[in-house]
């Protein structure tokens, strides 16, 4: 954990109609100085798309051969390689090796189409990659969110988010732009 990074506190409700995975979780996140509160529900709705009980989160921007979360086996081969935002090619190449599956979540608008549009053809050899994407509307909304304590209630059905605290509600639309 960063020193100074302020630790965040969620329980999340989750019912994911197309995976029939109904949990609740506690999880707590160790927000970067640098980070944002956009980037950090970025990784709190990764967290919600793939929830398991193995999925567990990275120990941070400052940690270079880490992923934003990581699901492992019990013998400790990752099964499961999750980012957030705009990673670099080349360590994407390299999670793509050392994992089962890889998931990259963009967001943030014209950077990440510029992104994408820049990586397209080196990643599309990327056989166990996949790449989605929130709009810029859907990532600040969902940041709107951030609060140190928080009960979130996420839904997640037909590739679609719903996710609120009981006072305010986001609908997110996730694009897939690569699917492996």
């Amino acid at each position: 954990m960063a020193p100074n990074a302020t630790i965040f506190k969620a329980l999340l409700h989750i019912a994911d109609v197309d995976r029939h995975y109904y949990e609740d979780h506690t999880v707590t996140l160790a927000r970067h100085p640098s980070e944002t509160d956009e980037r950090m529900m970025m990784r709190l709705l990764a967290f919600a798309m793939h929830a398991h009980e193995a999925l567990s989160f990275g120990r941070g921007l400052s940690t270079e051969d880490e992923p934003a979360l990581w699901q492992k086996d019990l013998t400790g081969l990752i099964e499961l390689w999750i980012e957030v935002g705009l990673p670099d090619e080349k360590a994407l190449r390299q999670a793509c090796g050392r994992a089962k599956q890889v998931c990259v979540y963009t967001y943030g608008g014209r950077p990440a189409e510029q992104w994408w549009k820049e990586n397209l053809a080196a990643l599309e050899r990327l056989k166990n990659l996949t790449v989605m994407n929130l709009s810029l509307e859907g990532s600040r909304a969902l940041a709107g969110l951030a609060q140190r304590n928080m009960e979130l209630h996420c839904t997640i059905q037909d590739g679609q988010l719903l996710i609120g605290d009981g006072t305010n509600a986001v609908q997110v639309e996730i694009t897939a732009l690569k699917e492996s």
